[in-house]
């Protein structure tokens, strides 16, 4: 089965929608690999402050049956389409890792580009998936942690 990786995030009632999606996916997927929670300010817009984690699970989905359950699991939380990359959201779960897929899609690409692009992606995914290679970079996610410099993005674990 392949192994998955999911950034949840949330900037509206977080404390809500995370915790109830995550029994979502655990419903869905069983056991689940969690990354700390991480709050940080909002990225291109004005707004609350986002919590932001990555789980990690197994699944025998296939990839459109698992981006299509992870879609619904955002519309049940008042989300309604994307919207654009830069606005407050009740739910945000973007797949970000399907096994070693490279899908470079207008629709989908993974490796998400986000994981070297925001640090609320890539430190909770290194936190989990620390010695596992970037099926693109071949870097490990610890590596790049390492090695890319997010110091203008404010980020800080939860303390729940």
């Amino acid at each position: 089965m392949p192994r998955v990786y999911v950034s949840v995030g949330s900037n509206i009632a977080p404390r809500v929608h995370v915790p109830a999606a995550l029994a979502e996916l655990r419903a869905a997927f069983g056991k689940l690999t969690l990354s700390r929670t991480y709050e940080s300010v909002p990225v291109g817009f004005e707004g609350d402050n986002f919590y932001n984690l990555v789980v990690g699970f197994d699944t025998a989905e296939s990839l459109a049956a698992l981006v299509e359950r992870l879609g619904g699991i955002e519309r049940a939380h008042g989300r309604v389409g994307k919207g654009g990359q830069f606005n407050a959201r009740t739910l945000d779960l973007d797949l970000l890792l399907y096994a070693q897929a490279i899908i470079d899609g207008p629709e989908l690409n993974l490796p998400r580009r986000e994981i070297t692009r925001h640090a609320f992606v890539l430190w909770p995914l290194a936190e989990i998936a620390g010695n596992e290679r970037h099926p693109v970079l071949g870097e490990t996610y610890a590596a790049l942690r390492e090695r890319l410099d997010f110091s203008d993005q404010r980020l800080w674990v939860v303390d729940d």
